[in-house]
C-alpha cells in the first residue's frame, strides 16, 4: 500500500513539473516575441540577467543562424516593443565571420546589389576588410537647414545639395574618412516605430555617443586596421552623391530610454587641413584607387572584361628601361604609364554623342585661355583612330560641349545666378539618356567631358558628378575626386594658325633673371606677391600687367630669359602660366595652395617644378636661392624633356596634350572599371 501510494505521488509529481514546464515554455515564448532580446527571461530571472547573455548590440552581436534569415531579411531584436520590424538589406547590419560556412555568405551575397561588393574579385570577407580599413568617425552634427555653401557667392544657387527637414524633426548625419554617410529623421515624441539604421563601419555599441535633438543614446566608435575580419562590421560605402538613407529613430540599442538628450554638436575630430600638400594629395590619391568604386554595370559588356584585362596588364608592366621617348624620373611609374599608353592606343574607343545644337555643343573655341577644352573636342570629333560610331564597342562616351560658350550664351552679367546653366546641361542629359541607353548602364561612370571655365566644377557636380570631369579649377576644396577626376592643363592659345609659335627659350646659363611675374591683379594671392616684390629686387621681376613697350622686353621674353617663372593663382586655382613656363623651357614656381597639376596621376611635378605654400610669399627669393645651381639646371632640362605633353598640334603627334587627355581619361576609367 505504502509503495502504490508513493508511486501516485510519484506521477503527480511528474504531471505536474510536465504541467510547469509547458506554462514555462509558453511564458518563454511569449517574451521572446513581445520583449527586446536582451530582457527575454529578464522577468523570471530575479537578477534581471539572462544566464549566457552578458551583452547584446545591433554591431557587435554574434551573426544570426541561417535560421534567423527569412527571404533575403532579418528581424533585429531589441529595437521595438514588438521586435517585429525588418532589418531593410540584411548585409548592412550582420557582421559576416570567416567561420561561417559558405553558403550563408552566399546567401548575403544575393540579398541586393550591393554598392562596393565584387564578389568577382575578391572574397565577401576580404571586401569587408578592405572597406573597413582605416574607417574613422569623422562627425556627428545636427541639421536643421541646408548646410551653408562653400565657395564663390556666384555659386551658391546651384550647389547640388538642399536637405530640408519637417517641422518637427531633426536630420541627424554621420560621416567618415571613407564617405560612408547615414543620415536619419528623429521624430521630436518618443513613440513611433523604429525603422533601423544600416549599421556603418564607424558604428559600436560600446562607447557612448549623443545624438542630437532626439531621446536617443547609441555609441560610435572607430574601427582601426587592426581589428579582425570578425570584428569588423560588414557595410557598404554610401556614394556621396546619393540621398541619404533616413528613418524615423526613436530608440537604438539595449540601454534606449525615454529621458530627454540634450542636443550635443561634435566638432570633427580630423578636420581636413586648410592646405593640402602635394604628399597628401598623392596618400588620397592612392586612398581612393582602393576606396573609390563607380556603380556597376546594370548589364554586361564585353568592354567591362577589356577594362579589366588593362587594369591587370598596366599593373603587372615590365619594367621599362632606356626609353628615348620618356625620361623616367617625369614620372611617378614610367613602366605602368607606357603600357598603359600601349594599351590605349590597342584598344580604346571613343563615342562621341551627335545631340545637340551649336554653341553650346559641338563649337570648340580654339583661342585664348579656355582653348584646352576648345581643341580637345575639336581634335577628338575629328580622329578616326579611337572614335567609334558603334556605341556597343565604346569604352568611354564623350559629352561634348563648351562650358565657355555655355556661360557666354546663358550667362546673365551680374546676376550671381547660374541656374540656367545647369538646367542646360540637366535637360542634355535627360535627352541623351531617353535616346539611348548608354548612360543608364553605368549612370555616366564611363562618360566624361573636358571643361576649363572656373565655374564647370560647380556647374557638373551635380548631374554628372559621376563623370570622368577632367577640369582646369582642379581645386580639391571644390570636389576634386583623385582617381576619377582629371586635372585639365590650361593653355593660352595666341594664335590658333600657328600654335607652336614662339616655343622654347634662352639655355639656363644665360637666364640672367632669377624669378619673373607679370599678370592682372585678379584674387587675392597676387597683390600679396606685388607688395612683398613688386620694384624691390633687381632679381626679382615682379609686375601687375604689362605694358608694351617698344625697345623693352615684353612677357614672353622675360620669361625666356627667367630661371624661374612665378605661376601665381589668379581668381581660381589654375593659371596658364603653368603651361606657358614649360613652353618656354622655364621652371615653374607654383603658388596655389589646394591645386592638383596636370595628369597627377602620371607625371612627378616635383622633378621639374617648385611648389610654394601662398603664406611663403615673403621667403620666396630666400626659398628660390636655397636650390643649388645643379638642381636648378636638371630641372629645366627636365622641363625641356616634358614640354612634349604639353604641346598642341593641328594633327595629334604621340605623347602630346591631346594624348596626353586622352590616356589620363582612359587611365582613370581603367582603374575604375567593374564588371557586372
Amino acid at each position: 500500500m505504502g509503495h502504490e501510494l508513493l508511486y501516485a505521488c510519484q506521477g503527480e509529481t511528474r504531471r505536474l513539473l510536465w504541467l510547469m514546464g509547458i506554462m514555462f515554455a509558453v511564458i518563454v515564448a511569449f517574451q521572446y516575441l513581445e520583449l527586446p532580446y536582451n530582457n527575454v527571461l529578464s522577468s523570471v530571472f530575479s537578477s534581471g540577467k539572462v544566464p549566457g547573455a552578458e551583452k547584446n548590440s545591433l554591431v557587435t552581436g554574434d551573426p544570426p543562424s541561417r535560421s534567423a534569415i527569412v527571404n533575403k531579411k532579418t528581424y533585429l531584436d531589441g529595437m521595438n516593443s514588438t521586435g517585429a520590424n525588418p532589418v531593410h538589406e540584411t548585409f548592412k547590419s550582420l557582421r559576416v565571420s570567416e567561420a561561417e560556412d559558405t553558403d550563408l555568405n552566399n546567401d548575403l551575397v544575393a540579398a541586393g546589389n550591393v554598392e562596393g561588393w565584387d564578389t568577382d574579385e575578391e572574397s565577401f570577407t576580404e571586401k569587408w576588410e578592405e572597406l573597413n580599413k582605416n574607417s574613422t568617425m569623422e562627425t556627428v552634427h545636427a541639421v536643421h537647414e541646408p548646410a551653408p555653401q562653400n565657395g564663390r557667392e556666384s555659386e551658391q544657387s546651384f550647389n547640388p545639395r538642399n536637405d530640408k527637414t519637417g517641422d518637427n524633426s531633426s536630420e541627424v548625419i554621420i560621416e567618415s574618412k571613407n564617405n560612408t554617410t547615414m543620415s536619419g529623421n528623429i521624430g521630436s515624441s518618443g513613440g513611433g516605430a523604429l525603422s533601423p539604421i544600416p549599421a556603418s563601419p564607424m558604428m559600436d555599441l560600446s562607447s557612448n555617443v549623443t545624438l542630437p535633438d532626439a531621446n536617443i543614446r547609441t555609441s560610435v566608435k572607430s574601427i582601426d586596421s587592426n581589428t579582425s575580419s570578425v570584428e569588423k562590421v560588414a557595410t557598404p560605402t554610401i556614394d556621396k552623391n546619393e540621398k541619404p538613407l533616413k528613418s524615423n529613430l526613436t530608440t537604438l540599442g539595449e540601454n534606449s530610454s525615454g529621458s530627454s538628450v540634450p542636443t550635443e554638436k561634435k566638432k570633427p575630430e580630423n578636420p581636413t587641413p586648410a592646405v593640402i600638400t602635394i604628399a597628401e594629395m598623392k596618400n588620397m590619391l592612392l586612398q581612393n584607387r582602393a576606396s573609390y568604386r563607380s556603380m556597376r554595370p546594370r548589364w554586361s559588356s564585353a568592354v567591362d572584361q577589356q577594362l579589366l584585362y588593362a587594369r591587370l596588364q598596366i599593373e603587372n608592366a615590365p619594367i621599362l628601361k632606356n626609353d628615348h621617348e620618356l625620361y623616367a624620373p617625369l614620372y611617378q611609374n614610367v613602366s605602368m604609364f607606357k603600357r598603359s599608353y600601349e594599351l590605349m592606343e590597342e584598344t580604346l574607343k571613343v563615342y562621341v554623342y551627335k545631340e545637340g545644337k551649336r554653341p553650346i555643343l559641338h563649337q570648340p573655341v580654339l583661342k585664348g585661355i579656355y582653348a584646352s577644352e576648345g581643341w580637345f573636342m575639336k581634335l577628338l570629333e575629328a580622329n578616326k583612330k579611337f572614335v567609334t560610331k558603334d556605341a556597343r564597342k565604346a569604352h568611354l562616351f564623350y559629352l561634348p560641349f563648351s562650358s565657355r560658350m555655355l556661360e557666354e550664351t546663358l550667362y546673365v552679367p551680374n546676376s550671381h545666378s547660374h541656374k540656367k546653366l545647369v538646367r542646360y546641361l540637366k535637360d542634355y542629359l535627360d535627352m541623351i539618356a531617353a535616346k539611348h541607353n548608354f548612360w543608364n548602364r553605368t549612370e555616366g561612370a564611363d562618360h566624361f567631358l573636358v571643361a576649363c571655365h572656373d565655374w564647370a566644377p560647380a556647374e557638373t557636380r551635380g548631374y554628372m558628378a559621376k563623370c570622368i570631369r577632367a577640369l582646369c579649377n582642379s581645386d580639391v576644396k571644390e570636389g576634386f575626386v583623385f582617381g576619377k577626376d582629371v586635372s585639365l592643363p590650361e593653355t593660352f592659345v595666341r594664335t590658333p594658325q600657328n600654335l607652336l609659335r614662339g616655343l622654347g627659350g634662352k639655355p639656363s646659363s644665360k637666364r640672367s633673371i632669377l624669378a619673373f611675374f607679370a599678370g592682372s591683379m585678379h584674387g587675392y594671392l597676387r597683390p600679396i606677391l606685388l607688395q612683398h616684390w613688386g620694384n624691390k629686387d633687381p632679381d626679382m621681376k615682379i609686375f601687375g600687367r604689362m605694358p608694351k613697350v617698344r625697345g623693352k622686353m615684353d612677357y614672353i621674353q622675360h620669361m625666356k630669359s627667367s630661371k624661374y617663372c612665378i605661376c601665381a593663382k589668379g581668381y581660381e586655382v589654375n593659371s596658364p602660366r603653368v603651361v606657358e613656363a614649360i613652353f618656354y623651357e622655364c621652371v615653374p614656381v607654383i603658388i596655389s595652395d589646394n591645386f592638383v597639376p596636370p595628369f597627377f596621376e602620371i607625371l612627378n611635378w616635383e622633378s621639374f617644378a617648385i611648389f610654394i605654400l601662398e603664406k611663403d610669399i615673403p621667403n620666396l627669393k630666400n626659398i628660390l636661392l636655397s636650390i643649388p645651381e645643379k638642381r636648378y639646371r636638371e630641372m629645366q632640362m627636365r622641363v625641356k624633356r616634358v614640354q612634349q605633353h604639353f604641346l598642341w598640334h593641328p594633327k595629334p603627334v604621340k605623347y602630346d596634350l591631346f594624348h596626353m587627355i586622352l590616356h589620363q581619361v582612359w587611365y582613370n576609367r581603367v582603374f575604375l572599371a567593374r564588371a557586372r
